[in-house]
């Protein structure tokens, strides 16, 4: 069976196809991989196929910043599974200003190896409108 995949590592965008043997009781047997520009490509096709993991970027609430919001991240992708798990997580926080960028705001997110992290520093002061 081909399957096709558009891989997100680098800017190239590649358009990889894998042809895939699903083995009877489950797992897959990966027969060829063509089209990585990168070796990336051919690492994230099985990435993919074995476990997809996915990396989240959002804001949270700031009290008494210049801004409303803080953009954040995860600095490990997570199971995509997961996703939704991880946003319940960070939708409970809040900061209070000023926040700097950098600072960790949950430690290994769900258990994973997946810090939220600021991305954007929020000074104290009069929101800006």
């Amino acid at each position: 069976m081909m399957k096709e995949f558009t891989c997100i590592i680098c800017p190239n965008g590649c358009e990889i196809s894998a042809d895939i043997e699903i083995k009877e009781g489950g797992g897959s047997l990966i027969r060829s991989i063509d089209g990585a520009l990168c070796p990336r490509g051919e690492i994230y096709v099985k990435q993919e196929l074995i476990d997809p993991r996915r990396n989240i970027a959002t804001s949270v609430l700031v009290k008494g910043g210049i801004l409303p919001l803080a953009s954040v991240r995860l600095t490990n992708p997570i199971p995509k599974a997961r996703i939704f798990d991880a946003m319940e997580e960070i939708k409970k926080c809040s900061l209070t200003a000023p926040v700097t960028a950098g600072t960790v705001i949950v430690e290994n997110i769900l258990g994973y190896d997946a810090d939220v992290i600021v991305t954007k520093s929020v000074p104290a002061g009069e929101l800006q409108k």
